[in-house]
C-alpha cells in the first residue's frame, strides 16, 4: 500500500513567542547563514499608546506558498517544490539572477553573500528527512514554533489549522502559505499596518531612512492599522534589482524599436525597402544594443558563468526564459534581415519582416510578463505595461535610428513623426499609469516614490525630456536625444519604485 505524502506546515503561536531570537540564532547556527542575512527573525511592534502600550511578535519567514512564486519565476529549477509541500532550492542550479526575490511576496529569500546563490527558509529538510525537528522548533523555550503533517488530523498542528481562528500573511496575494500564525497582532502581519519610527530609531538599531537599494520596514507616512502602531525591531531588506535592470530595460528598447520604427514607416509608404536604414541600419544597430542587452543581464548574475542553464535546464514557465528566446529569436532574425538586404531582396525583406514584426514587439514587451510574475510588487502588475514598454520602444528606436543616420533627408521626416507619435502616446500611457488611485496600498506608495519621492528626481526631468519628442517635426534631430534620455529616466524610476514598497 502507497504511503501518503505528508504536507508539511508549521504554525507559529504568536500568543506563545517571547521574542528571544533563540529561532534566529539557532537557524543561523544549524544552517550556517553569514552575518547580515537570515533565513528567519523576529519582527516587533508596539502597540498602542503610553502608558497602555504592548509589543507584538512574529516570526518572521518562508511561508513555504502551494502556489510558490519564487518556483514559477525561476529560470533553471534552481528553486523547486517538494512533494511533500516545501519550498527548497539548489545551489549549484541558482545563477543569482535574482528573479525569485522579485518574485516572493514575503522578502524571505536573500542572496548568500559567500557562496552567491539564493537561500531561505526551508524547514530544516535535511532534518526532518532523517526524523528531526528543524533547529527552531527545538530550541524555542515556549513551543511557540509548531511543524507537522497538515495530511494527518491527529497531529497538533492539523487540530489548530482545522479548529483554531489562524491567518496568514498576504492571502490576497493568493500563494495559499503553509504558516499559519496563531495570535498574531494585525500591526505585524500586514507590512504597511505599523508606522516606521521617528528618524529611523529602532528598538536596537538605527535602520535611518530608505537608502540606495534597501527598504526599511514599516509605513513610510500614516500607517494602515486600526490601532497605534510603530515597528520596534525589523531588518532593511535589499531591493533585488538595481541600474543595470533598468538599464536593460532601455538598451533591449532600442534594440526591438529601432527595427519597429524604420519598418513603420516602411509600411506607411514613406520609405522603401531598399531604403539603407532598412537594410543595413535598423538591423545593425538592435544587433548592437541586443549584444549590449545580453551583456547586462549577465553582469548582473551573482553567478555569471552559470548563463548558460538558461538555454540548457531551461524552467519554461519563467519568463526570464521564455524572453531569452524571444531575445535569441529576434537577434536571428536581424542577422537574417542582414543577409537580405545583402542580397538585395526585397522579396526575403518582406519575409523576414513578417517574422522581425511579432519578435521586435515581443523582446520589447516581454518584460511586464516577468514583472508580472513579481506579485507584491502592484505597481508592476499594470495591464498597461506591455503595450507601453511597446511604445517606448518605437520612441527610443527612431531616436536611435535619427541619430545613427545623422537625420539623412530619405528616413528623417518619417522617422521625426513616428517618434512624435510614440512620444505623445508614451505620456498618456505614464498619466495612465500614474495618475488614477490605485486599488491598493502599495501600489499607491510605489506611484508616491516615483511621483514624489526617492525617484522624482529621474521621473520629472524623463517626462520632460521624453514631451519634447512630441515637437520631434518641429524641433527636427535635436529630439532624438532627449527622447533616448527621458526613456531612460523614466525606466529607471518605474523599475526602482516598483521595489521600494516594504514587503514584510
Amino acid at each position: 500500500m502507497a504511503t501518503a505524502v505528508r504536507r508539511w506546515v508549521k504554525v507559529l503561536d504568536q500568543e506563545r513567542c517571547i521574542g528571544c531570537h533563540a529561532c534566529t540564532t539557532a537557524c543561523k547556527s544549524e544552517n550556517e547563514v553569514p552575518l547580515g542575512v537570515t533565513r528567519t527573525y523576529v519582527k516587533s511592534v508596539d502597540v498602542g499608546t503610553f502608558p497602555a502600550v504592548r509589543r507584538a511578535f512574529q516570526v518572521t519567514r518562508c511561508n513555504q506558498c502551494e502556489d510558490p512564486p519564487c518556483v514559477e519565476a525561476c529560470p533553471t529549477a534552481a528553486m523547486y517544490q517538494r512533494p511533500d509541500g516545501i519550498v527548497d532550492f539548489d545551489k549549484r542550479a541558482c545563477i543569482g539572477c535574482k528573479a525569485c526575490m522579485a518574485a516572493c511576496p514575503y522578502d524571505a529569500i536573500f542572496i548568500n553573500p559567500e557562496d552567491h546563490s539564493a537561500e531561505k527558509c526551508n524547514f530544516c529538510a535535511h532534518r526532518l528527512e532523517v526524523g528531526l525537528e528543524p533547529a527552531c522548533v527545538v530550541v524555542c523555550p515556549t513551543e511557540a514554533i509548531l511543524i507537522g503533517d497538515l495530511a494527518d488530523p491527529a497531529s497538533p498542528v492539523a487540530s489548530i489549522v482545522n479548529r483554531s481562528p489562524v491567518a496568514v500573511r498576504r492571502p490576497e496575494k493568493e500563494t495559499h502559505p503553509s504558516v499559519f500564525y496563531r495570535g498574531a497582532h494585525q500591526a505585524t502581519l500586514d507590512p504597511l499596518a505599523a508606522a516606521r519610527p521617528p528618524g529611523g530609531l529602532y528598538a536596537w538599531a538605527g535602520q535611518g531612512p530608505d537608502g540606495p537599494g534597501r527598504v526599511a520596514a514599516g509605513h513610510p507616512g500614516t500607517a494602515n492599522g486600526t490601532a497605534s502602531a510603530t515597528v520596534s525591531y525589523d531588518v532593511p531588506h535589499q531591493i533585488p534589482w538595481g541600474w543595470r535592470v533598468s538599464l536593460y530595460t532601455w538598451t533591449k528598447g532600442i534594440a526591438a524599436g529601432a527595427y519597429l520604427a524604420v519598418l513603420a514607416v516602411v509600411l506607411a509608404g514613406r520609405l522603401s525597402w531598399s531604403a539603407s536604414a532598412m537594410r543595413w541600419t535598423a538591423p545593425s544597430v538592435g544587433l548592437a544594443l541586443l549584444a549590449v542587452t545580453g551583456g547586462l543581464l549577465v553582469w548582473d548574475l551573482k553567478h555569471p558563468r552559470r548563463f548558460l542553464p538558461l538555454f540548457l535546464r531551461p524552467q519554461w514557465r519563467s519568463w526570464l526564459v521564455r524572453g531569452a528566446v524571444a531575445l535569441t529569436a529576434y537577434g536571428a532574425t536581424l542577422v537574417a534581415a542582414l543577409g537580405a538586404g545583402a542580397a538585395g531582396s526585397v522579396t526575403a525583406e518582406k519575409v523576414v519582416a513578417g517574422f522581425g514584426l511579432p519578435l521586435a514587439v515581443a523582446t520589447a514587451a516581454y518584460t511586464a510578463y516577468l514583472f508580472a510574475q513579481a506579485r507584491a510588487r502592484d505597481l508592476w502588475q499594470s495591464q498597461l505595461l506591455a503595450p507601453h514598454l511597446a511604445v517606448q520602444a518605437v520612441v527610443v528606436g527612431a531616436g536611435a535610428i535619427l541619430l545613427a543616420t545623422a537625420g539623412a533627408a530619405p528616413e528623417r521626416t518619417g522617422l521625426l513623426d513616428v517618434l512624435a507619435a510614440a512620444a505623445a502616446a508614451h505620456l498618456v500611457m505614464v498619466a495612465g499609469e500614474a495618475m488614477p488611485r490605485h486599488p491598493t496600498a502599495h501600489a499607491r506608495l510605489a506611484v508616491d516614490e516615483m511621483v514624489r519621492g526617492r525617484f522624482a528626481g529621474f521621473f520629472w526631468p524623463g517626462l520632460v525630456l521624453s514631451a519634447l519628442g512630441v515637437a520631434a517635426p518641429w524641433i527636427g534631430l535635436a529630439a532624438a536625444p532627449c527622447a533616448l534620455v527621458g526613456i531612460a529616466l523614466h525606466k529607471h524610476a518605474f523599475v526602482q519604485a516598483g521595489q521600494a514598497v516594504p514587503l514584510a
